[in-house]
């Protein structure tokens, strides 16, 4: 598999006690899949391992991982920094109309009368609704809110999104 046919759902950020478990932060809308996970993707440096998980536990905001592989806190200090992938097509099922984040980033934004407004270059969390934030070619960012009364069509195949922008959003 090459690198476009993973997933990154957590990211280790550091050792947790001295046996050799990790401490990753969640990038996952599904923290629940971490209970049934078996193996995972290891991606640090560039490189990738694959990896034996023997036991998660949640711990405040984080993953708490301990891999089959790792023995102590000098092998886990290694991992810092790295990916925990797994592949596309292990991810979960959305709803009708709704997308993975990664999906969203690197869509074309056009206005319904065709003007081109750049890029999504990322997706802002807000509580509310998310807000993609949108980088032209002349690097102005502008923010669009992710609301159906704003975003008209989504093609992802074709990596395009069109918008109905709110009056004065462009001014």
């Amino acid at each position: 598999m090459n690198e476009e046919q993973y997933v990154t759902i957590a990211e280790i950020v550091n050792t947790q006690g001295h046996k050799g478990y990790v401490r990753a932060i969640i990038h996952t809308d599904f923290p629940e899949r971490f209970k049934k996970l078996k193996e995972v993707s290891v991606l640090i440096d560039g490189k990738r391992f694959l990896y034996n998980i023997s036991h998660t536990y949640r711990h405040k905001q984080f993953i708490v991982i301990k891999f089959e592989e790792i023995g102590d806190m000098n092998d886990a200090e290694k991992l810092k920094g790295a990916h925990v992938q797994i592949p596309k097509d292990e991810l979960m099922k959305l709803p009708k109309d709704t997308y993975y984040i990664f999906e969203i980033i690197g869509l074309n934004v056009n206005t319904l009368d065709g003007r081109d407004l750049g890029e999504i270059v990322d997706v802002i969390k807000t509580g509310a609704n998310d807000v993609y934030l949108v980088k032209s070619k002349d690097k102005k960012q502008i923010t669009v809110p992710a609301l159906k009364s704003v975003v008209k069509k989504v093609d992802i195949e074709n990596k395009q999104m069109v918008v109905d922008l709110p009056e004065g959003l462009l001014e």
